[in-house]
């Protein structure tokens, strides 16, 4: 809890700054600003990028354990494949937001 409360005043402020920057660029595309054009690509990039960054670092863990689950009891395999494709979800999101914002 007290992790929490202390990374809360940081996690705030990362909000209301992204969604005033984001108001900011959507302004300036709609006058035809051209850096809010590689704003936009820059952020299609990172939504796709850092999606199938994170997707990576869930998956490694997951597998692991799924495969020695699997070694065990061979009928589980059912139960870790959707363990094991929750994380890709991150990816179709990061697709989302890149179309979205492309």
């Amino acid at each position: 809890m007290k992790k929490i409360v202390k990374y809360l005043p940081a996690l705030t402020a990362a909000t209301v700054a992204s969604s005033a920057l984001a108001q900011e660029a959507a302004a300036g595309a709609a006058t035809g600003d051209a850096n809010a054009a590689g704003l936009r690509a820059i952020g299609a990039g990172l939504a796709l990028g850092l999606g199938a960054v994170g997707t990576g670092l869930a998956q490694g863990p997951i597998g692991a354990a799924a495969a020695g689950v699997v070694a065990e009891r061979p009928e589980k395999f059912g139960q870790m494949a959707i363990w094991f494709f929750i994380p890709e979800t991150l990816v179709i999101f990061g697709f989302v937001g890149f179309f979205l914002l492309r």
